[in-house]
């Protein structure tokens, strides 16, 4: 990743402060979700610059540590009570603010496959349509809280489309890492989630990104019942 420009690496650095940020305000337990935040950053920062997951030859795939515990802290947060009462506490405007950091992202991973670090099926040029949730993101905010244009069956529509297209951008990613489960972009493997700052794409904003939905499809459906 030597032959990166050092602007792409800002720009994820950015992207992520930017999640951090905000779920940090969209939360009433900001100094719980500031530690849990840099604690895992860190270790994921720390885990990729040793190089550990550019060994691909394992069976699961060593990556799969950048996604899985936080994905697992998530269903936690649904499944107990205490976790279930933090999610009902969230700010949801600010949660839905989050996924504005989908558009820099979108433009950060076209300069990554321009620089041959990503496939370019992992862009919009590509399949990945997951910027339109991005550009959205304001509008549904708009008609939704201040407007009154959308209802609830509006947004609840939306955020399960956002969160399908989230979910097949990261399908393409974890199938196009060179790894025993790699079946494409055999010719452009994706190299980037491997290192530093990357990895933090797929071990912090897209985990913040789905919860972000998931908070959101709890609520919409509560008020729809």
């Amino acid at each position: 990743m030597e032959n990166l420009p050092w602007y792409l690496q800002a720009l994820f650095i950015v992207c992520t402060l930017y999640t951090f940020i905000l779920l940090v305000l969209a939360s009433t337990k900001k100094r719980n979700v500031i530690l849990v935040s840099l604690l895992w950053i860190g270790i994921q920062s720390a885990v990729s610059i040793s190089l550990f997951y550019t060994d691909t030859t394992t069976v699961p795939p060593k990556f799969i540590l950048a996604m899985l515990p936080a994905i697992l802290l998530i269903v936690f947060l649904f499944i107990s009570d205490k976790g279930r009462s933090y999610v009902d506490s969230l700010n949801l405007k600010i949660m839905y603010l989050i996924h504005v950091v989908r558009i820099p992202v979108e433009f950060g991973l076209y300069g990554l496959a321009i620089y041959k670090a990503i496939p370019m099926l992992m862009t919009f040029e590509g399949v990945n349509f997951d910027i339109f949730a991005g550009i959205t993101a304001p509008l549904i905010i708009m008609g939704y809280f201040y407007k009154d244009w959308f209802s609830n069956s509006f947004v609840l529509i939306w955020n399960l489309l956002s969160t399908a297209l989230l979910i097949s951008i990261v399908v393409n990613a974890i199938t196009s890492v060179p790894s025993p489960i790699q079946t494409q972009a055999f010719d452009q493997p994706n190299l980037a989630i491997l290192h530093f700052p990357y990895v933090l794409l797929a071990s912090y904003i897209v985990p913040v990104v789905l919860f972000s939905h998931l908070v959101a499809i709890k609520r919409a459906y509560t008020e729809f019942k």
